[in-house]
């Protein structure tokens, strides 16, 4: 087993970027501990390179000891290769500062192969015949001193990338979808994360407690307020602290005592200890001042509009041809075309492609490779979709004129009855 010292100085920070300034690309990764705190970290920076795999100890840094490396990542002529990218490029730029060009995801290329597992693992297994251990999934990155295994394992991460890419790409072109995964890279390269804020309204967002009465909601939400003053006071996630499933209980069957607060799943000995007196508390709190405000129904996450039977008609074809194309491309329906955006379809039925792209939800390579397919799929589509609203002679929707029948028979039927009462 190779040794990989861990870097924990400016001075080999600096040196390490220099090796890496003659790369064309390098591989990185990144690890974290939102697991185990609640402030999470960025507590090892891996990288490799032809001069080797280097493990970078941000912890023991000061804040501006990962500088020496913006160059290397800025520089668009240096291919920076990820495996799933999204979180990592939120840790270098929140905690190092360090903005990323030209970006080679692999499970976004993966995604676009249509590959059935698109994990590391999965890869490198396909590729390499390698099975990578996964024993660290779980470990606390913020810890010291990292043990062998860790570090033999933060650096497989990184291992087998670079080689990846080759053979990614060449399948890539292969299939004609180099250019879908670059317009993929760029949408990541401009990716922006608004600073992280405290969720005021995230006891709404618990399963289950939308059923709940205005009285548990505001028992719920003292909760969830007693429950994150606790974890940020001992820096861990709050789901450490106490789990979603006991803060609902406790909501709809309120404790009034310690003793009732121990015969509750997921309160242990610690945790009355720790925290009995807050969370009884809170529960009073929740019991004695104002009602949860009523609940709004809010527009879902992914904006859906609410369609009309034409359509609805139109969204289910929609689903059925992309079914049959993604089958064809042997990619996921998901990765292919999301819900979201064949509900937007749907709704604005585009008659051109131009008109496609302005509905802004599809992705431009998509409306290149399928935009005229689909132009002329809808059009068939609308053809066979029930008529919107009334027609000429009265009908409903379906242009039938059964809606007037229907109200007619219906009251032909209410003069029978009243006569049949009468007599």
């Amino acid at each position: 087993m190779p040794e990989y010292p861990l870097i924990q100085t400016v001075g080999e920070v600096e040196k390490v970027a220099k090796k890496l300034a003659r790369d064309r690309t390098i591989a990185v990764d990144t690890e974290a501990d939102s697991f185990f705190h609640y402030y999470d970290k960025l507590c090892l920076l891996q990288i490799a390179g032809k001069a080797g795999i280097f493990l970078i100890d941000p912890l023991a840094l000061p804040k501006d000891g990962l500088d020496s490396m913006k160059a290397i990542f800025a520089d668009p002529n240096v291919r920076k290769v990820f495996h799933a990218a999204d979180y990592d490029l939120y840790v270098l730029k929140h905690y190092g500062g360090i903005e990323v060009k030209n970006i080679f995801d692999t499970m976004v290329s993966a995604q676009l192969l249509g590959y059935p597992a698109v994990g590391l693992g999965a890869l490198v297994e396909r590729h390499f015949d390698v099975k990578l251990s996964k024993d660290q999934q779980r470990t606390d990155w913020s810890r010291r001193p990292l043990r062998s295994a860790q570090m033999e394992y933060a650096a497989c991460d990184v291992m087998y990338l670079v080689e990846l890419v080759t053979r990614l790409e060449r399948e890539l072109k292969s299939k004609k979808r180099l250019a879908w995964a670059h317009e993929e890279f760029i949408t990541l390269e401009n990716r922006t994360w608004p600073e992280r804020e405290f969720d005021k309204e995230g006891h709404l967002r618990i399963k289950g407690s939308k059923k709940l009465s205005p009285r548990e909601l505001a028992i719920l939400r003292e909760l969830y307020m007693v429950r994150d003053t606790r974890a940020r006071k001992l820096d861990r996630p709050p789901f450490k602290v106490l789990g979603n499933g006991t803060l609902l209980e406790l909501a709809q069957n309120p404790a009034t005592s310690k003793r009732q607060l121990a015969g509750r799943k997921g309160v242990t000995d610690l945790v009355i200890k720790r925290l009995g007196n807050e969370l009884l508390e809170g529960i009073q709190r929740g019991l004695e001042g104002p009602e949860h405000p009523k609940l709004e129904r809010k527009a879902t996450p992914s904006g859906r509009k609410r369609l009309d039977r034409r359509g609805e008609h139109v969204l289910e074809r929609l689903k059925i041809w992309r079914g049959t194309r993604s089958k064809e491309l042997e990619l996921d329906p998901g990765v292919f075309c999301p819900n979201a955006i064949l509900e937007q379809i749907a709704f604005g039925c585009p008659t051109t492609v131009d008109e496609l792209r302005d509905l802004g939800a599809a992705k431009n390579w998509w409306v290149e490779a399928f935009g005229e397919e689909i132009v002329e799929a809808l059009k068939e589509m609308i053809a066979s979709a029930p008529v919107k609203g009334r027609n000429k002679n009265g009908g409903g929707e379906d242009g039938s004129g059964s809606g007037r029948r229907r109200r007619r028979n219906r009251g032909r039927r209410r003069s029978e009855e009243s006569t049949e009462e009468s007599s």
